[in-house]
């Protein structure tokens, strides 16, 4: 059989069928997109440590993980979902990337991302008092990780997106540009996420 002439969806129920040769023709298919993404977002992460191959890999786990994950009954196509599996992986490197060289943030609020008026950050609204004491310290780390976790339960998945990158320490246009969206895109999810925190807030503390 010429598996080459074959579409996305004829291609994974051979994938399904553990059949090999569907599976090499679909990563050859998708080789492109992948090493197009990974290009692109090499370029806005200078001096991350990384190299595009790493997010070429990443790509590849991505459809890896599109291929076995793909439910053919919804109306997103294969290509669609794909191209969002490989982007999320690749994004999730970064992401990864960025927080190991500042790990003291790792699970932790970035200190410049506000929260009301500008005035006041999310690090400063929880540790008001700025003690030093290690238990008071411990403890509010804690509640900090809470807090976050409890943040990311009530945002959509594009909001978690920003939420993830704004929380690694990039900036509104590093995001956009990372996200490939417009910056008052980027500008009203911030919106949408902080209202969502001041709910939590509201409601918890």
């Amino acid at each position: 059989m010429e598996y080459r002439n074959l579409n996305d969806d004829e291609l994974i129920s051979y994938i399904q069928e553990n059949d090999e040769e569907a599976y090499n023709i679909m990563y050859k298919k998708y080789e492109p997109l992948i090493n197009s993404i990974a290009s692109k977002m090499i370029k806005l992460i200078p001096n991350s440590g990384l190299e595009t191959s790493d997010l070429k890999q990443e790509g590849r786990l991505g459809l890896t993980y599109a291929i076995k994950n793909f439910n053919s009954s919804k109306e997103t196509s294969f290509f669609t979902y794909a191209k969002m599996c490989i982007e999320r992986k690749i994004i999730s490197c970064v992401i990864s990337s960025k927080r190991l060289k500042h790990k003291i943030l790792n699970e932790s609020i970035s200190v410049d991302f506000k929260y009301d008026d500008e005035e006041h950050n999310m690090l400063e609204y929880l540790f008001e008092d700025n003690s030093s004491n290690p238990e008071t310290r411990l403890f509010d780390y804690e509640q900090e990780k809470q807090l976050i976790q409890q943040t990311k339960s009530k945002l959509t998945d594009f909001e978690l997106q920003v939420f993830e990158l704004k929380l690694s320490g990039f900036s509104y246009k590093e995001i956009a540009n990372i996200l490939d969206k417009e910056a008052k895109t980027i500008d009203n999810a911030i919106q949408r996420i902080k209202n969502k925190f001041k709910e939590i807030i509201k409601n918890n503390y």
